[in-house]
């Protein structure tokens, strides 16, 4: 069996909540920290096959026009471009996260005038160049390689997932955060119209993804951002009324496609597991320790009907405490107990993670995640380790 089948069968099994081999490990990084490990290992690191993880996700070119970045200017690393979601972002040098200054859609009748190229554009897949949610994050990343390229890097050694925006991720990089939640109530109707457009847009571009994937991909990261810290950024009513049966619809067709369903939403989204539940998603991430939520606990209420992805508080590992380190990884595993978890921090190792810090972490779910699991102490026991 080669790598990938080993590790596709192995996140297979613990999203169906049954125990696999060994608890599955995913995880996104910060360019920064990614710097640190090429100090650490030379130019040519690869942090999803140094650390012999199980998947990886590849997102296509999901941008409404397809086009090179327009740079309005640059001053040093201090830069200003305009994508082909209309958005006009600064990135500053080493900051982690770019700055939306303004978006083509200003009012809502510009909502009707947007403009999508076509969904199933071969040049979403099979081109290389620049778009915005690869390219603009902690860092500026223009002329990528191809979608079908990428994915082909890792298909032989990784379980791959591909990914779709789902609406409401999708309609705040078109039209800004600030009107999506305002215009929720103010301009009901013409937002609703437009959340129409955008979800048929992405049902269609996720079919031409799956089809240009050729039997490549074992699964589809939907990514949704729909609550923050302590709560939803809007009323789970509204989220079940307007996206809701998009991502029903995205979920079934990705089922339909044998592919596995991982929504990833930051923040505190509990008001809608149980929805997430019901329409079928398989995990979801990262399960946001810094939003207060506890994946052991989740796990005991949603044992056998959501599995769970992360949780791994990152400003543990950014400590560097060892013995802190270990205890968080060692509480979360609890959450394995009859699969339905994968490791995972809470969000992403970002570039405050010492590489000796994700190792030490990497080395304990190693060492206790193997199946069956033996961990040191028990419910309501506090954990007493050795030293590490």
């Amino acid at each position: 069996m080669n790598n990938a089948v080993a590790k596709i069968n192995r996140l297979r099994t613990a999203l169906s909540h049954r125990e696999p081999d060994r608890v599955p490990v995913g995880e996104f990084f910060w360019t920064g920290f990614l710097k640190r490990c090429q100090e650490k290992w030379g130019d040519d690191f690869d942090p999803y096959r140094q650390f012999d993880l199980d998947y990886t996700v590849v997102n296509p070119n999901m941008d409404p026009r397809i086009q090179l970045f327009e740079v309005l200017e640059q001053q040093g690393e201090d830069i200003v471009v305009r994508t082909g979601f209309g958005a006009t972002i600064r990135r500053r040098g080493e900051d982690p996260m770019p700055m939306y200054e303004a978006f083509a859609v200003k009012s809502p009748a510009d909502m009707v005038s947007f403009v999508f190229d076509a969904p199933d554009d071969p040049r979403r897949f099979f081109q290389g160049g620049d778009d915005q949610i690869n390219g603009v994050g902690d860092a500026l990343n223009r002329d990528l390689p191809a979608w079908s390229e990428r994915v082909d890097a890792y298909a032989g050694d990784l379980a791959v997932f591909g990914s779709v925006c789902e609406p409401f991720e999708y309609l705040w990089r078109c039209i800004g955060s600030a009107n999506a939640l305002m215009w929720m109530l103010a301009e009901r109707e013409q937002l609703e119209a437009f959340v129409e457009r955008i979800g048929a847009f992405l049902v269609e571009l996720a079919k031409a993804e799956i089809e240009a994937g050729r039997g490549r991909l074992c699964g589809m990261y939907l990514w949704g951002d729909v609550a923050y810290r302590n709560a939803m950024l809007f009323s789970p009513a509204i989220w079940r009324e307007m996206f809701k049966p998009w991502v029903e619809s995205l979920v079934k067709l990705a089922h339909n496609s044998g592919l596995m369903v991982i929504y990833h939403g930051c923040g505190n989204a509990c008001p809608i597991l149980d929805d997430f539940a019901e329409i079928g998603v398989d995990g979801f991430n990262p399960v946001e320790a810094k939003a207060g939520l506890d994946v052991v606990a989740l796990k005991r209420q949603y044992a056998g009907r959501l599995a769970f992805v992360g949780n791994i508080d990152v400003r543990v590992l950014e400590s560097g405490d060892a013995a802190a380190i270990r205890r968080e990884v060692l509480y979360k595993l609890r959450a394995a107990r009859g699969g339905g978890y994968v490791f995972q921090s809470d969000h992403s190792v970002s570039s405050s993670v010492a590489p000796e810090s994700y190792e030490l972490a990497l080395r304990t779910v190693r060492e206790y995640g193997t199946y069956p699991l033996s961990l040191p102490g028990s419910e309501g026991v506090p954990l007493v380790l050795p030293n590490p």
